[in-house]
């Protein structure tokens, strides 16, 4: 009986699990990485190579809430710190950290909340740490897919574009809030809606730099930390349909 229990339980497990593919369409080799912030560990490793045109599938834990993005021109030879890769780079070098891995500005996420409160995943392509690669979030079950496959970078505000390749090109667009605090997050800071500006109410987005370049740009991402007022940077779908979800660097415009 006890056997038979473990086994039930097992199969309940797996059945549970949610399913992320991350796919790299860029025509050059990436490195995605991810982070949890809640619900448990995915089944893949923290960071992985992406070749151009390849994919992974990995199941994620039912009520997962964490962050996936991509990081550039990375060598992980003698250096396991952010600084292995040009952007995105980690606590821990091709395996990020669990703990502390959550990635260095700029990097453009896709953020998870799954089977969250109301029985609802909640889910968004984010720039409020930067951007460094044209992203998207699809799914198999016709929720809304936000996107935004325009590169930021050669138009990018000079005061926030970078950091640049060997040729000079730019493969980042920073956010107001890293460019205006050493340390990138900064207490009582307009562009991070830190301190006396940490409500929706005392951190407006026209109080933030340069938010019309990246909402105009990629309308249904998340522009700065409030942009929920927009109506167009968070998005749901009905937990009961338990959703698979894909994830594509340097999606088709």
């Amino acid at each position: 009986m006890m056997m038979k229990s473990f086994v039930a339980l097992a199969m309940a497990s797996v059945a549970a699990a949610r399913s992320i593919t991350v796919y790299n369409g860029c025509p050059f080799t990436v490195w995605p990485a991810y982070f949890t912030s809640s619900g448990g560990n995915p089944s893949q490793p923290t960071g992985w190579q992406a070749d151009a045109f390849t994919k992974v599938t990995f199941d994620v834990p039912t009520h997962w809430d964490g962050r996936i993005w991509a990081r550039r021109n990375c060598n992980f030879s003698g250096n396991n710190g952010p600084t292995s890769c040009l952007d995105g780079g980690c606590n821990g070098g091709l395996q990020c950290d669990r703990s502390t891995g959550t990635g260095v500005p700029p990097a453009s996420l896709a953020e998870f909340n799954f089977d969250a409160a109301t029985n609802t995943d909640w889910y968004d392509v984010s720039f409020v740490d930067g951007y460094n690669l044209p992203i998207s979030v699809t799914n198999n079950v016709g929720c809304p897919a936000p996107d935004c496959a325009v590169d930021l970078g050669p138009n990018c505000p000079s005061d926030l574009k970078g950091p640049f390749d060997s040729s000079g090109f730019p493969v980042g667009c920073k956010s107001a809030c890293y460019t205006t605090s050493l340390a990138g997050w900064v207490d009582n800071n307009p562009n991070c809606c830190t301190g006396s500006f940490g409500t929706p109410q005392t951190c407006p987005r026209d109080g933030v730099e340069n938010y019309w370049y990246f909402k105009n740009a990629c309308p249904n991402a998340y522009a700065y930390a409030y942009d929920e007022s927009s109506d167009s940077a968070l998005w749901t779908c009905a937990g009961s349909k338990q959703a698979s979800y894909t994830v594509t660097f340097c999606p088709p415009s």
